[in-house]
Protein backbone atom coordinates (compact mmCIF):
# COMPACT_ATOMS: atom_id res chain seq x y z
CA UNK A 1 0.00 0.00 0.00
CA UNK A 2 1.03 3.47 -0.50
CA UNK A 3 1.33 5.97 1.36
CA UNK A 4 -0.58 9.68 1.86
CA UNK A 5 0.57 12.49 3.14
CA UNK A 6 -1.48 15.89 4.10
CA UNK A 7 -0.30 19.19 2.46
CA UNK A 8 0.04 22.01 4.96
CA UNK A 9 -3.27 23.77 3.73
CA UNK A 10 -5.14 19.90 4.19
CA UNK A 11 -3.73 19.50 7.72
CA UNK A 12 -4.84 23.06 8.48
CA UNK A 13 -8.75 22.08 6.80
CA UNK A 14 -8.83 18.78 9.09
CA UNK A 15 -8.57 20.95 11.44
CA UNK A 16 -11.16 23.49 10.78
CA UNK A 17 -13.10 21.04 10.03
CA UNK A 18 -12.97 19.23 13.64
CA UNK A 19 -13.36 23.05 15.08
CA UNK A 20 -16.68 23.10 12.83
CA UNK A 21 -18.19 20.03 14.25
CA UNK A 22 -16.65 20.13 17.51
CA UNK A 23 -18.35 23.49 18.11
CA UNK A 24 -21.61 22.99 15.84
CA UNK A 25 -22.01 19.09 16.78
CA UNK A 26 -20.29 18.30 19.81
CA UNK A 27 -17.59 16.18 20.69
CA UNK A 28 -18.77 12.62 20.06
CA UNK A 29 -19.54 13.85 16.65
CA UNK A 30 -16.49 15.71 15.79
CA UNK A 31 -14.48 12.80 16.62
CA UNK A 32 -16.55 9.91 14.29
CA UNK A 33 -16.51 12.63 11.30
CA UNK A 34 -12.94 12.99 11.17
CA UNK A 35 -12.23 8.77 11.98
CA UNK A 36 -14.41 8.51 9.25
CA UNK A 37 -12.19 10.67 7.18
CA UNK A 38 -8.78 9.18 7.78
CA UNK A 39 -10.55 5.69 7.29
CA UNK A 40 -11.67 7.41 3.52
CA UNK A 41 -8.05 8.77 3.33
CA UNK A 42 -6.60 5.30 3.72
CA UNK A 43 -9.15 3.96 0.68
CA UNK A 44 -7.85 6.83 -1.24
CA UNK A 45 -4.17 5.66 -0.71
CA UNK A 46 -5.37 1.79 -1.36
CA UNK A 47 -6.92 2.36 -4.65
CA UNK A 48 -5.93 5.89 -5.58
CA UNK A 49 -7.38 5.78 -9.34
CA UNK A 50 -10.58 4.26 -8.36
CA UNK A 51 -11.62 8.41 -8.05
CA UNK A 52 -11.91 10.61 -10.55
CA UNK A 53 -9.60 13.19 -12.23
CA UNK A 54 -10.67 16.96 -12.16
CA UNK A 55 -8.62 18.48 -14.44
CA UNK A 56 -10.66 21.08 -15.38
CA UNK A 57 -9.70 22.84 -11.92
CA UNK A 58 -6.24 21.60 -11.70
CA UNK A 59 -4.11 19.13 -13.94
CA UNK A 60 -3.12 15.90 -12.69
CA UNK A 61 -5.68 16.33 -9.37
CA UNK A 62 -8.56 14.06 -8.47
CA UNK A 63 -11.47 14.13 -6.20
CA UNK A 64 -13.39 11.89 -3.33
CA UNK A 65 -16.14 12.89 -1.91
CA UNK A 66 -17.05 12.12 1.98
CA UNK A 67 -19.85 13.61 3.75
CA UNK A 68 -20.14 17.34 3.27
CA UNK A 69 -16.18 17.43 2.31
CA UNK A 70 -14.40 16.45 -1.03
CA UNK A 71 -11.00 15.15 -0.69
CA UNK A 72 -8.66 16.67 -3.34
CA UNK A 73 -5.43 14.77 -4.33
CA UNK A 74 -2.84 13.77 -6.92
CA UNK A 75 -0.69 10.76 -7.22
CA UNK A 76 2.84 11.40 -7.06
CA UNK A 77 5.21 8.32 -7.37
CA UNK A 78 6.41 7.60 -3.98
CA UNK A 79 2.93 9.19 -2.02
CA UNK A 80 -0.46 10.22 -2.24
CA UNK A 81 -0.75 14.08 -1.92
CA UNK A 82 -3.93 15.00 -0.40
CA UNK A 83 -3.74 18.78 -1.68
CA UNK A 84 -6.85 19.74 0.16
CA UNK A 85 -10.03 19.00 2.01
CA UNK A 86 -13.25 21.38 1.05
CA UNK A 87 -16.74 21.82 1.90
CA UNK A 88 -18.84 24.46 0.08
CA UNK A 89 -15.86 26.21 -1.12
CA UNK A 90 -15.37 26.92 -4.35
CA UNK A 91 -12.05 24.17 -5.66
CA UNK A 92 -11.25 26.62 -8.15
CA UNK A 93 -10.69 29.74 -6.07
CA UNK A 94 -9.02 27.34 -3.18
CA UNK A 95 -6.52 25.08 -5.73
CA UNK A 96 -5.72 27.51 -8.00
Amino acid sequence: MAKYRLSKAADDDVDRLFVFGFTRFGLKQAENYVDGLYKRLDDVTESPGRWPVVAHIRAGLRRCAYGSHSIYYRIDPDEIVIVRILGREDPKQWLS
